[in-house]
């Protein structure tokens, strides 16, 4: 038996208590909105504000949200089912359309799990329910 103490249990509240602790998903404003531990999904949501906006006042979100998004709602994914946030290896995005609305939501699924890698994919869509972005992170398997 080990004298470590177990994790946590992942639950919809831990989850939002480590996002409050990042200076980053702080700023951002970054809520949980749903998570499914067996199918291994989160939905990660953010409201637009202006220092998030591509132009000042063209409601238009900037990229740079988006991405850290997407790369938020892949780490969390995978935190579900390994009691904690992982390191970031590399992520991608894909832009498909210009996100205009004021709440965007992050669906995140874990694609692969290995000893040493983990893949989430990453859709965002806006409030009218269009998919205005996709992402793929890669994350090492190891809390830390």
């Amino acid at each position: 038996m080990s004298d470590k103490p177990l994790a946590d249990p992942m639950t919809a509240e831990r989850i939002q208590e480590l996002l409050d602790r990042s200076p980053f998903s702080r700023f951002f404003g970054i809520r949980v909105a749903a998570i499914d531990i067996p199918a291994a999904t989160i939905v990660l949501a953010m409201e637009l504000r202006p220092e998030l906006e591509r132009r000042e006042g063209s409601g238009q979100w900037h990229g740079g949200a988006l991405a850290g998004l997407i790369d938020t709602a892949g780490d969390f994914a995978l935190a579900l089912g390994l009691g904690a946030p992982v390191p970031t290896i590399n992520f991608r995005v894909d832009y498909l359309r210009p996100a205009m609305t004021a709440r965007l939501e992050a669906t995140a699924k874990v694609r692969r799990a290995g000893r040493t890698v983990a893949i989430a994919d990453i859709d965002v869509h806006d409030s009218e329910g269009r998919l205005v972005a996709i992402g793929r992170g890669t994350y090492g398997s190891q809390p830390g």
